[in-house]
């Protein structure tokens, strides 16, 4: 469930592996299942699984986490001590052929203990839809296979990006102006991309759909989030966008918040940005029902009905996420796939209260 909290590794390795190879413990030195494993990860072209299978070997593997921002540290979880000190012994300091003959830095990292206090505006995460209990919102974990995953990144980052404050996109189908909050239907951009193409075709048949053909998706926006960049409170457009809105999350996790005001909507100002840190309570206001879910990576979010059209989401501007007192640290970058249908006809909806075209 995301990455656990672990503490920085013994600063001394020799205290815990000797010249001759042979595990020393010394009373600086805590024991732990749990194993810092520098100089391999995705960054220089090795997986976590690779990195998993290399490390089953001294014992079941419960975990290989991220260690940090750089790509290149993990962190590996063993069931118990003696397999993680088995792993160190052989492993330490020598070329690892299964690793593409990386030399391997290890120590021990021991698991600190969650926060025993959490921000007073904290809020239990839901872990399925189904526990927000928001009509119309659905998740579906694993919505792509990793080697998906990864094809679609690579498509995305070798074509340009557009460079906004504080994140990148790319948009293809229409271009959606950030100023109006609109598309300009007449500045039709294409097709969308081939690279799209087996998840338009995987979401007709996305569960809880009341009829397939209503998902005729041709506008896709690309977001790549970094460290701590979220979006500000926001509901699609309607007059923008009808029908359906899914959002598939790629390379790394996050906490998405929804809020549905009593009153009705908030519309910003003109010219305003979503991806501001601006007060995330629009115009002080309290009155409010609100709720989280937690999005993995390659997880499929859909938006439709009340969750589409009358609740508010965005993603708090955080580096690090607090799920039911698990601390989860957010990826050196999130990239979505945001696919929706523009609008060619006047909003129907039937929450007109939350309709910029009521107003």
């Amino acid at each position: 469930m995301g990455l656990p909290r672990f503490g920085p590794p013994n600063p001394n390795p020799k205290a815990v592996v000797g010249d001759d190879g042979e595990t020393k413990k010394t009373n600086r030195v805590i024991s732990s299942p749990n194993l810092y494993v520098a100089n391999c990860g995705p960054a220089v072209g090795i997986s976590h699984d690779a990195i998993a299978t290399v490390f089953a070997s001294f014992g079941h593997v419960q975990g290989v986490y991220a260690a940090d921002d750089s790509g290149a540290r993990v962190i590996v979880c063993y069931d118990d001590h003696s397999c993680a000190a088995a792993a160190l012994t052989a492993l330490h300091g020598r070329p690892c052929p299964q690793l593409a003959g990386r030399s391997l830095h290890i120590r021990y990292s021991v698991l600190q203990p969650s926060p025993t206090t959490v921000q007073s505006n904290s809020i239990q995460v839901c872990l399925s839809a189904s526990e927000t209990a928001i009509p119309g919102l659905y998740l579906l974990p694993d919505f792509v296979t990793p080697h998906e995953e990864q094809e679609l990144l690579a498509a995305v980052d070798a074509r340009p990006w557009i460079s906004l404050a504080k994140r990148r996109v790319q948009h293809y189908g229409y271009q959606f102006c950030y100023q109006t909050r609109n598309v300009n239907t007449k500045q039709h951009l294409g097709a969308l991309p081939s690279f799209v193409s087996p998840v338009v075709e995987r979401v007709s048949s996305f569960p809880n759909l009341n009829d397939a053909a209503d998902v005729s998706l041709d506008q896709l926006t690309v977001n790549e989030y970094p460290p701590g960049v979220g979006l500000s409170p926001h509901i699609d457009t309607h007059s923008a966008f009808e029908g359906l809105i899914f959002s598939l999350s790629l390379a790394g996790p996050c906490i998405m918040e929804f809020r549905r005001y009593a009153q009705g909507a908030w519309f910003p100002k003109p010219g305003s940005s979503i991806d501001t840190e601006e007060s995330e309570n629009p115009e002080k206001c309290t009155n409010f029902s609100r709720r989280a879910i937690y999005l993995p990576p390659r997880s499929m979010l859909l938006l439709s009905g009340e969750a589409r059209y009358a609740w508010h989401h965005y993603i708090p501007h955080h580096k690090i996420d607090i799920v039911n007192d698990n601390v989860i640290k957010r990826s050196s970058r999130r990239v979505s796939f945001t696919l929706r249908k523009v609008r060619t006809g006047p909003c129907q909806c039937q929450f007109p209260q939350y309709c910029d075209s009521q107003r």
